[in-house]
């Protein structure tokens, strides 16, 4: 798929299949999130992969979205590595860039994915829950899966409403 459709045909997948996602498509999902451009190049990320039934139960307890967190087939939560950060904005800019490139990864791999935000409020106890360092926070959950059924069309103001100044 050419960039620009893969682009505007991404949607957030909250509904997905019991068909299982492969070890060499979250390798895949990853890598593409390294390549990220990262400030000083201190990528500044890294990923607990979560498949364990019993750590996604727990997983589902910390949020709104705990039937998604459930049907997913993986998580992969996403840190910050503090040891490695130079200014936390741009580490946070980085680590968005990362997950943009997962999510359009996951998309291109015919997979479906939703970035959890909300989950933040709980941000120690999914630390914790991976057995993360004290210098690791949690920066977001991708609950990953085959889709199950369509995610719809997407809408977006156009390009002259949210352009303010050109000159």
């Amino acid at each position: 798929m050419d960039l620009f459709n893969l682009i505007k045909t991404r949607r957030s997948v909250r509904r997905f299949t019991d068909e299982p996602v492969s070890d060499e498509a979250i390798d895949k999902i990853i890598e593409a999130g390294t390549w990220a451009p990262s400030g000083k190049n201190n990528q500044p990320w890294r990923f607990a992969v979560i498949r364990d039934h019993t750590v996604k139960s727990q997983v589902s307890e910390l949020t709104h979205y705990a039937k998604c967190v459930l049907s997913a087939h993986v998580l992969i939560a996403v840190f910050l590595d503090e040891t490695s950060s130079y200014h936390k904005i741009k580490d946070a800019q980085a680590i968005g860039s990362c997950i943009q490139n997962m999510l359009l990864t996951i998309h291109d791999e015919g997979l479906g994915a939703v970035w959890l935000g909300e989950i933040l409020k709980n941000s120690d106890r999914v630390r914790d829950l991976v057995n993360g360092s004290r210098d690791l926070e949690l920066m977001a959950v991708i609950a990953i899966g085959h889709p199950a059924g369509d995610s719809g069309t997407g809408s977006r103001k156009e390009v002259e409403q949210t352009i303010f100044f050109r000159r």
